[in-house]
């Protein structure tokens, strides 16, 4: 029998791997380039970076943060990116075992992270992840033991629906745009994912700490409260949490009424 210690050391070795990935796609799929090729190479110098440098965090540290050979610092993004899907390989893998369900799970926890520092650079949702996103999980819910195809359907309806409702009514009280399309379709996916109540879940999560974040930038902005704030990953934050603690915590909720 393989000890659950050596399952969890090569989900995080292969998270943290694949957090190089999505790195690239963080950074070329806002350019509309090709995630596939040409090989990374750094955004200063145009230098190719060597297998030995990109090696995940560990690389990062042994440079210093800098580029090897014209010495520009880069973005502690990086890091921090395969860091996370290093973690996240972990403690799914560690919950769900080595499973169907930890591999959607994981495919979707990463496509959240590569939403998130997306909208936080370029304030837009990529729809070559949420647009797929919608299609493979609502396709997997015809064999995920989790979540029905129905259940899945109606997390998509239900998700894209409601935001789309609040976009189009903050329009047409304010004339301003106070919420992007994109995540209308970023919710839909996770919608396809968490069904109607991992959306609902999601939205009470990531608004609450939207808010919390968004008090704490005006304060910083003295006052000022049309400072913009991003709300794909609060909307990532609010699913990710869903994945651990959406059902646990909507059992308790429901047990305490």
């Amino acid at each position: 029998m393989v000890p659950a210690c050596f399952y969890i050391t090569s989900a995080s070795i292969l998270g943290l791997m694949i957090g190089s990935f999505l790195n690239v796609c963080i950074h070329r799929l806002p350019e509309e380039r090709s995630i596939v090729s040409p090989p990374s190479s750094c955004p200063s110098c145009g230098e190719g970076i060597k297998f030995y440098d990109n090696i995940p965090v560990l690389s990062f540290i042994i440079l210093k943060g800098k580029c090897r050979k014209c010495g520009v610092k880069i973005s502690w993004r990086y890091p921090a990116v395969e860091l996370m899907s290093g973690v996240l390989a972990a403690l799914l893998i560690y919950r769900l075992g080595l499973t169907v369900e930890f591999l959607f799970s994981y495919i979707f926890c990463a496509s959240l992270i590569v939403v998130s520092f997306v909208d936080l650079k370029h304030w837009i949702i990529p729809d070559e992840i949420s647009l797929p996103g919608i299609v493979i999980f609502f396709v997997y819910s015809f064999f995920s033991p989790r979540l029905p195809w129905k259940a899945s359907l109606f997390g998509i309806l239900f998700g894209g629906g409601i935001l789309a409702i609040i976009a189009v009514i903050y329009y047409f009280l304010t004339k301003t745009e106070g919420m992007g399309f994109g995540d209308v379709k970023l919710l839909a996916m996770i919608g396809a994912f968490l069904g109607v109540e991992g959306v609902i879940f999601t939205l009470v999560v990531g608004s609450i700490v939207g808010s919390l974040v968004g008090l704490v930038v005006m304060l910083a902005s003295k006052g000022d409260t049309k400072t913009p704030i991003p709300f794909g990953p609060f909307l990532s934050l609010g699913a990710v949490a869903d994945v651990f603690f959406g059902g646990l915590l909507f059992d308790l909720y429901f047990g305490l009424m």
